[in-house]
């Protein structure tokens, strides 16, 4: 499938998603959060891929932020239509993706760049990169997700300090906050961050997405993450992954999964 505002490549079960709208420093607009969803759907029903990595073209910028052209004149059912549209079918959508999804942030991350960097199940951060929710400077708050991903990753008061003065905070601050996993040199980024997905790959991925699934639900108001855990640990039980897991561990040799 082709993309107006997206470049997608496919190497050794690893998905390279290039958010591609360098004039705009890869702002988000409708057509691009639909293109993501399109392709985060495609790609998670791939059984030819087993992690997706979401970067932007250039170096200078992730995602710069939210195309604000586009909603300078909404009202306010319209904006919170906008935001529940955008977190159901992009925001959260990447958050629950069984699949491991790694924001690899080359730039700029501010706004609704952030909030996407936030989605993704962890974030490794070229040195250059700065983030920041800069919504308050527009009459606004963080809409996609970012009142609610930011302080699950920082904790309460550097989130509300860094949303009330709207601050951009560098790529070493972010790696000290916990917002980053890992911060690299611009050139080494995309290398760095596929050699994370090559060790992913290895593992099971039906466990690796039952994974994802009981730590997302500690975070989530009406779920017993512990509950989770104990069901998703007990389905790991039934798939031919783990008689392969165990039997490569009590043989001697590598597993090869399968994913079932």
């Amino acid at each position: 499938m082709n993309y107006e505002n997206l470049l997608i490549s496919i190497e050794e079960k690893i998905a390279t998603v290039t958010i591609n709208r360098p004039t705009k420093l890869n702002a988000l607009n409708k057509a691009t959060i639909s293109d993501l969803n399109k392709a985060i759907k495609l790609l998670g029903k791939n059984d030819e891929v087993r992690v997706i990595i979401l970067t932007g073209s250039g170096e200078k910028a992730f995602v710069a932020g939210a195309d604000i052209s586009e909603f300078a004149n909404y009202t306010v059912v319209e904006g919170a239509q906008l935001a529940a549209e955008g977190q159901e079918s992009l925001f959260d959508y990447i958050e629950n993706l069984k699949k491991p999804v790694i924001a690899a942030v080359n730039g700029f991350a501010l706004g609704g760049g952030l909030e996407l960097a936030m989605a993704c199940h962890f974030r490794v951060a070229s040195d250059n990169a700065k983030m920041g929710l800069p919504e308050v400077t527009l009459g606004l708050i963080p809409g996609y997700g970012g009142t609610q991903r930011l302080p699950q990753l920082v904790g309460k008061g550097r989130a509300m300090e860094m949303i009330m003065t709207a601050a951009m905070i560098s790529a070493e601050e972010a790696k000290q906050y916990g917002l980053v996993n890992h911060v690299v040199p611009q050139a080494e980024l995309l290398e760095f961050t596929n050699g994370i997905a090559q060790k992913i790959i290895k593992n099971a991925p039906f466990a690796i997405g039952k994974a994802i699934k009981a730590i997302n639900a500690n975070f989530k108001d009406g779920k017993d993450g512990f509950e989770t855990e104990i069901k998703s640990f007990g389905k790991c039980f039934g798939t031919q992954d783990f008689k392969e897991g165990t039997a490569a561990f009590l043989e001697k040799r590598k597993a090869e999964f399968t994913g079932k």
